[in-house]
């Protein structure tokens, strides 16, 4: 596939999932009832099909998930004018956002029942600057270790011509939800 095409089709697959989304539930929080008895990846695959709010930040850095699977986690956004810094380029913050929720919601999908976790560490390297003339850029994260404790994983923002722009990594503290049992996350 050539990088227009692979370009054409991250934007079609962006605003499909952005229409449902928003048709759905649209940007909020979710109730923590709503929630109750689901693993990390059941809750996130909600979110996808609209029926559980996704968060403001992906409005506010236009940015969302895309794909989800366990230990996997694509979000896609298109820097904005409105996320330069002083200089005349994209902020950093606006990579380290993308990068730290692909790198939290990869972890994320690894959730039990009853389990949650924080970032403990962020780790953000900008390779290749952006611009609002880049179009849409795929930050993709994986896990590399999902531990009892601690979980730590690896992230990289990529063009459709597969050019990186950045990469990063966290390390997330896991610990249970108060008054939840947590079990073992389905595969």
């Amino acid at each position: 596939m050539t990088p227009e095409e692979t370009k054409d089709l991250w934007t079609r697959q962006y605003d499909e999932l952005q229409a449902r989304m928003t048709a759905g539930r649209g940007a909020g929080l979710a109730n923590p009832a709503e929630v109750a008895g689901l693993t990390g990846l059941q809750v996130l695959n909600l979110m996808l099909a609209g029926e559980l709010p996704y968060p403001h930040i992906a409005d506010t850095m236009d940015f969302g998930l895309v794909e989800v699977e366990f230990g996997k986690a694509v979000f896609q956004g298109t820097p904005q004018l409105k996320h330069y810094n002083p200089l005349g380029s994209v902020h950093g913050g606006w990579y380290a956002t993308l990068l730290d929720s692909a790198l939290g919601c990869a972890v994320h999908t690894t959730m039990a029942v009853g389990m949650a976790y924080t970032t403990a560490e962020l780790s953000v390297n900008i390779v290749r600057a952006a611009s609002a003339k880049s179009g849409p850029l795929r930050a993709i994260g994986q896990v590399v270790h999902g531990g009892r404790q601690l979980a730590t994983a690896e992230a990289r923002i990529v063009g459709p011509d597969g050019k990186l722009y950045a990469h990063g990594t966290t390390t997330c503290l896991v610990f249970p939800l108060p008054g939840v049992g947590a079990t073992a996350p389905a595969r």
